[in-house]
């Protein structure tokens, strides 16, 4: 019964974490792209907005540690600590040639740090953290890169403007630096889960993630402060063509939006995997570029369709595989018979000769 109960609070739990990182990896990449097309050209800023809503984290920590079991022997030790810096400083960095490239690119091109984050991804799992793939999820990886992979093949024809030719493939390469960087930070995340020597629970995961956070937004805040953006956000607000309000309202969108992205990615590695996470961002972003084209005009293509076929294909794939996996595992527990009666009368007589020798001096 105690069981059925755990394995229902991880399935809600993973249910929540993939509704945030829905929401993140859907509303993020348009909000940013939003700043740039509205007065916005600040690169350290816009990757400053990426981790900037770090305080939010504190509500689902105080939550989590609300549960006396849970949280016994979470807080995190001068290593975790020491890890989560690093894996801030990582993502700040990424953050950073991540804007850099939506700052020349429309959005379907994000679909190019699908195509490469998933495979460069699942490649460093195998290296980092021994990931098992199978028949599925390998079916599952070569369709959503495809599917990724076939957006970028349109885009030359996508070119903003205002943005040259030279600018444009800057942009699209170091949105490439970006996914290789982050297939290699996702399952570095589990690799440290898998290191330590203390419990980890949803508590401490938010305590990591809090530091993380903040230690990418000190980064950025460094960039900012050497580039002179903090003086240029009063100015930006006051030039854009959307209006003072709307900007700075986009703006903690931005961060709340980008904040759910990474709850979402450290709660189902916590929960299952760094390669799901991988896997659930590639689906979500056909779902970003049909929201591109309602709400910026971008063009639906064939490329696009066919590309939103084959990542809700390559996502069934691997929920089957999952399916199968766990169908496998539950046949190898033995089931308990109970001990028919004969076995019943052998015990019995062997508990009373055990007690006659007990007694013998």
């Amino acid at each position: 019964m105690e069981s059925n109960k755990k394995s229902l609070r991880q399935w809600l739990l993973l249910v929540f974490n993939c509704g945030a990182l829905c929401i993140g990896t859907t509303a993020g990449p348009l909000l940013l792209r939003f700043y740039f097309l509205h007065g916005g050209s600040r690169i350290w800023f816009s990757a400053w907005l990426e981790t900037g809503g770090w305080p939010l984290l504190i509500i689902p920590i105080w939550l989590s540690s609300r549960n006396k079991q849970s949280s016994e022997g979470t807080h995190v030790t001068p290593r975790l600590c020491l890890a989560s810096i690093v894996l801030g400083i990582l993502t700040g960095l990424d953050d950073f040639f991540y804007a850099w490239g939506v700052s020349y690119l429309p959005v379907s091109t994000s679909s190019l740090l699908i195509a490469s984050q998933l495979g460069f991804n699942a490649v460093f799992a195998y290296f980092l953290v021994k990931q098992k793939f199978t028949a599925y999820s390998i079916n599952a990886v070569v369709l959503l890169t495809l599917g990724s992979g076939m957006l970028a093949l349109h885009t030359s024809s996508d070119r903003p403007e205002g943005v040259t030719k030279g600018q444009y493939w800057l942009g699209f390469a170091v949105t490439i630096v970006a996914a290789v960087l982050y297939g290699f930070i996702l399952p570095l995340i589990e690799f440290v889960y898998k290191k330590t020597t203390v419990r980890i629970t949803y508590t401490l995961v938010m305590e990591m993630q809090l530091i993380m956070s903040f230690s990418a937004t000190a980064f950025c805040t460094v960039g900012m402060i050497v580039n002179k953006d903090f003086p240029a956000i009063g100015r930006e607000a006051r030039a854009s063509d959307v209006g003072e309000f709307i900007y700075y309202m986009m703006l903690v969108w931005n961060a709340i939006c980008w904040q759910l992205f990474f709850i979402g990615v450290f709660g189902v590695i916590f929960v299952s995997t760094s390669l799901l996470s991988g896997v659930l961002i590639a689906v979500f972003i056909p779902v970003t570029e049909v929201l591109a084209v309602i709400f910026y005009h971008e063009k639906f293509s064939g490329e696009k369709g066919m590309a939103l076929g084959l990542s809700l294909w390559g996502f069934a794939s691997y929920l089957y595989g999952e399916y199968k996996e766990s169908k496998s595992q539950t046949s190898k527990i033995p089931e308990e018979h109970p001990a028919t009666p004969q076995e019943e009368e052998e015990m019995t007589e062997l508990v009373v000769e055990e007690a006659k020798a007990n007694k013998t001096p």
